[in-house]
């Protein structure tokens, strides 16, 4: 899933939730829920495709652990009981609706590592590094029928229903 999948699918699942579960609204940053829906990419691509390219192989390393998420939840439960912010909780949750979306369980070396050995798999591919990242980008612009185009037009489509709602919640039906 890519950025669009990530951010529309997570926004959708807790504004959902948040229609039968009110309280919900107030517990969870949605700014910080989105930032975490993006988290583990945000620190495995770089780490496991450019700069370490040569030796992980793979985009799916640290960040898509369930030990990168218990980790922060207990960190934001820490900051939550010492200070009362529920950012990195919201970061957490976002992470953890990240893992469920790229469907980890599928890989459960990387889901449970440590736990099942030290070494993540390798995924290789005919370009590391820098070229990786070049053709990410010019995949991102360059639309194909897959699995992944299905939850990026998902996501799109939520993010623009959102931001309808948003825009006719702020400004009144009758000025838009």
């Amino acid at each position: 899933m890519l950025l669009f999948g990530h951010i529309g699918v997570t926004l959708g699942v807790f504004f959902v939730l948040g229609i039968f579960i009110p309280r919900l609204k107030s517990i969870i940053n949605p700014k910080y829920l989105v930032i975490g829906a993006l988290l583990p990419d945000l620190v495995d691509k770089p780490l496991g495709r450019v700069i370490f390219s040569s030796t992980l192989a793979n985009g799916r390393i640290i960040g898509h652990t369930l030990l990168f998420s218990l980790t922060l939840l207990l960190i934001g439960l820490y900051l939550y009981k010492k200070r009362e912010d529920i950012r990195i909780i919201s970061l957490t949750v976002g992470s953890f609706f990240h893992l469920i979306e790229d469907q980890m369980w599928a890989i459960p070396k990387t889901l449970f590592w440590p736990f099942m050995g030290l070494n993540f798999p390798k995924n290789y591919t005919d370009y590391t590094g820098m070229e990786y990242l070049i053709r990410m980008i010019k995949n991102s612009f360059t639309f194909s029928f897959s699995y992944s185009s299905i939850s990026e037009v998902l996501g799109m489509g939520v993010i623009v229903i959102l931001i309808l709602h948003w825009l006719i919640k702020r400004f009144g039906q009758s000025k838009i």
